[in-house]
């Protein structure tokens, strides 16, 4: 599709195994528009979370071509990957990646820090984003004094911040109840729909799912099914 953007020919990874190679993702074809809600599905090892780091300029395809907002990520250097992923990427990682001596405010003013926002602009959007996850009470603490439930909506809050263009989530879920992943997809549908935010999701969660506009499944790093899912 011509306004995608991201558009994905051929990608193929390889991991070295001694002196064979693993084949994570096998000639992959995809194309993402602006404002979708999607996931990447299947079981652990099907190559979803590979897949999503590529598109984040995380990790480097062996084969192939990715576009990313108009910039080829396989051919960018560590510098330009940076700026890609500053400027117009939020990332949810199943591990928090939580900064441990900054406290909740501060983990979430970071990539702010990054793009170099005056103060205000920081705390109005810091605030804006902890009322969105619901963490306004836990505004001093740190990490350690979180719960797991807790550390990652935090770490929702700092992908949301910036409000970047493409959110990419892996298992977002994983460390929250069932209240609190529906509060947080209903978030992050309501960004998807007022500021045409587009989601980008790894995971094999049945919550998530069923949240999902369009679910991709990935099979032995094969694209197995693509299907719109009609939403009331």
């Amino acid at each position: 599709m011509e306004n995608a953007i991201i558009k994905i020919r051929g990608l193929v990874k390889d991991y070295p195994m001694g002196v064979t190679y693993f084949r994570a993702l096998k000639g992959i074809n995809l194309d993402v528009q602006q404002g979708e809600f999607t996931g990447l599905v299947g079981p652990s090892g099907s190559g979803k979370t590979t897949l999503l780091n590529i598109i984040g300029a995380l990790d480097n395809p062996t084969q192939g071509e990715v576009e990313v907002l108009g910039y080829q990520v396989d051919k960018l250097n560590h510098k330009q990957a940076a700026r890609l992923r500053n400027e117009n990427l939020g990332f949810i990682f199943q591990t928090y990646n939580l900064l441990p001596v900054y406290n909740v405010y501060e983990n979430v003013e970071f990539p702010l820090l990054l793009l170099k926002k005056s103060a205000d602009e920081r705390k109005e959007a810091v605030i804006q984003a902890l009322e969105w996850v619901g963490l306004m009470d836990k505004i001093k603490s740190r990490p350690a004094q979180l719960s797991g439930g807790e550390c990652q909506r935090v770490a929702i809050a700092r992908a949301m911040v910036k409000n970047p263009r493409i959110v990419l989530a892996d298992e977002p879920t994983a460390n929250l109840d069932a209240a609190n992943s529906h509060h947080i997809l209903q978030t992050m549908v309501k960004l998807n729909q007022e500021l045409r935010t587009t989601f980008l999701f790894a995971t094999h969660d049945d919550k998530v799912i069923s949240y999902l506009r369009r679910a991709i499944t990935l099979r032995d790093g094969m694209i197995a099914e693509d299907k719109i899912i009609q939403t009331t």
